[in-house]
């Protein structure tokens, strides 16, 4: 992909995030929710931005499948376009970033290489990896959305955890097995986690 000429950026000259932040009330954070198809990251990630909005915080989930109906409907399921989907959700993030809001990221991400990546996009200061974390048979035998089922037949290729690898982080910031908590359970975990780090 040939990279644009003749940009001028004139970020210097724009409001700043802390002008943004101070305005919110809060330190806007990226919170990098990874793990299998039906670990519960999705379920998760509008819980506690509904909690965040109702303790007075401005928060804004991006889900991977509303982004791929819109600004990434364009790309597929090989490693390379996975890539290329999270990158442009890292940059996604990071304007929200800037702009003072703590943005929740529920991504499947499956790969070390590819959240570090997003990480180096976001800045390792404000991105805060949660790894929501079930067992694959868990996962499958929820099957909400009926893909491990379509995996299993031989309907989708390179489905996460059946014939495409998952890579658990090595070090997370936090750690959320949703095997053995309650939906509630997990996002006060969550919430009392990151407390510190988005209030002013």
């Amino acid at each position: 992909m040939q990279k644009a000429t003749n940009i001028h950026p004139i970020f210097d000259r724009l409001l700043q995030r802390d002008d943004r932040e101070q305005r919110l009330k809060q330190h806007s954070k990226v919170l990098w929710l990874t793990g299998l198809s039906g670990s519960g990251k999705s379920t998760i990630a509008q819980a506690l931005e509904r909690k965040l909005h109702n303790e007075g915080y401005f928060p804004q989930v991006l889900d991977g499948d509303n982004i791929r109906t819109g600004i990434n409907s364009n790309l597929g399921f090989s490693l390379e376009d996975r890539k290329e989907n999270i990158r442009r959700i890292a940059e996604i993030a990071k304007l929200y970033l800037q702009s003072g809001i703590i943005t929740l990221n529920s991504f499947v991400s499956p790969t070390r290489e590819i959240r570090a990546f997003a990480k180096d996009i976001i800045g390792a200061d404000d991105f805060i990896e949660i790894y929501i974390n079930a067992p694959l048979e868990v996962c499958e035998a929820r099957d909400v959305k009926g893909l491990y089922k379509k995996a299993r037949n031989g309907e989708i290729k390179g489905f996460t955890g059946i014939d495409s690898p998952y890579e658990a982080p090595h070090s997370p910031a936090l750690e959320i097995r949703t095997d053995q908590l309650s939906l509630e359970e997990s996002v006060e975990q969550i919430y009392k986690f990151i407390l510190d780090r988005i209030s002013l």
